[in-house]
């Protein structure tokens, strides 16, 4: 079996979601009452997290994302962005006026001022993907925002920083707060071949990210508009939408016999209930769920992060520190309950880690109407 057009995508071998059989209601709520003890164990492994201590991060996490809505409509235009520490548990709002920090304060965040609001630098950000539709050198991995330093970062392999620097001048940012870092590998497709609770597009696999009514999401780079898929127990559907590049995004619409459910599989011979889709914050913990290398955790470093594979540029990712490796295109990330995003690819592997970047999965359900399906 070939590998899957994925980008160190994780794709060919992708995530396997635990969509095929809707689990029994009262038998998961027993096992997982709050939809967390699998993620718990796994943040104490990958985020050195005390023992025990895990369920207290996610509530504080959850806490947090309320906090940065009402801190952002608090601070207006002067926002700039929200760090959460997992450390402190404290939420850090960014304003770029002082006149906003008592406001911002007002709703219990702490603040700090910095030079660019987060308008300035999603403008900056939407600069750069302007000027690299004409094409931008493959030694240019990808851009983003880092919202700790209050910059716009281009990331390039190293002795490729001309490229990068080409680049910032083609969008016409000499001014901006726009910093050149080097990259340690360039992001590439995951498509190993390999077998286990998949789905398969074609002659290639991926893994399924979240249920929706009539099917489930994945990473389009799994396979185009109109391919057939199977599962492992036989069951089939078909790509019913597919982006990418550009984003990496997919829909498969299922037939009869594979039935949607609101939980995904944590290796560990069970399932994690999927509550909502509340966005976590920068700094937040995320888990990922991967046929290949079943549950692993992170952090998220930045949002809207553009990624050049070689494959094309893919923009609107979230960078984490969790790891991946090929096999785990398309599965799902989650943030406590809440899902996050489908995995699209990254650089590193599990054995001396790496980055990985995942398709938030909002923009895919408002892309083709989509109800996530939850407890």
């Amino acid at each position: 079996m070939r590998k899957s057009p994925c980008i160190r995508i994780l794709g060919g071998s992708a995530l396997a979601l635990g969509l095929i059989a809707a689990a029994p209601a009262g038998a998961q709520a027993d096992a997982f009452p709050e939809g967390t003890e699998p993620l718990a164990e796994a943040i104490e492994r990958d985020l050195g997290v005390a023992s025990g201590q895990a369920d207290e991060l996610l509530t504080a996490e959850e806490s947090a994302r309320s906090l940065e809505k009402e801190a952002e409509k608090a601070a207006g235009e002067a926002f700039a962005g929200a760090v959460f520490d997992t450390e402190t548990h404290e939420l850090t709002v960014s304003v770029a006026d002082p006149s906003a920090v008592e406001a911002v304060e007002a709703t219990g965040a702490e603040t700090r001022v910095v030079e660019a609001s987060q308008d300035e630098l999603d403008a900056a950000m939407a600069d750069l993907d302007a000027a690299s539709e004409d094409g931008v050198s493959e030694e240019v991995t990808g851009w983003h925002v880092d919202l700790e330093s209050n910059t716009v970062v281009v990331e390039a392999l190293e002795g490729s920083e001309d490229a990068a620097e080409d680049l910032i001048a083609d969008a016409g940012l000499d001014s901006a707060p726009v910093v050149v870092e080097k990259a340690d590998a360039q992001p590439e497709t995951f498509g190993a071949i390999v077998g286990g609770d998949a789905y398969y597009p074609g002659n290639s696999r991926c893994s399924i990210g979240f249920s929706v009514r009539g099917g489930f999401v994945t990473a389009g780079h799994c396979g185009s508009t109109g391919t057939s898929v199977s599962g492992s127990a036989g069951e089939s559907g078909r790509v019913a939408g597919s982006v990418f590049p550009g984003r990496d995004m997919g829909y498969v619409r299922a037939n009869s016999g594979w039935t949607p459910s609101p939980y995904v599989n944590n290796y560990r011979g069970g399932r994690v209930a999927v509550r909502g889709s509340n966005e976590a914050s920068v700094g937040a913990s995320v888990c990922r769920s991967g046929s290949t290398t079943g549950w692993h955790c992170g952090t998220i470093q930045a949002k809207n992060q553009t990624v050049n594979y070689p494959q094309g540029t893919v923009r609107g990712l979230t960078r984490t520190t969790a790891c991946a490796e090929p096999g785990d295109s398309g599965g799902s990330w989650l943030s406590g309950n809440q899902a996050q995003g489908v995995t699209s690819g990254g650089s590193g592997n599990c054995s001396w880690g790496g980055t990985t970047f995942f398709q938030p999965v909002n923009p895919i359900l408002s892309q083709w109407g989509l109800s996530l399906t939850t407890t």
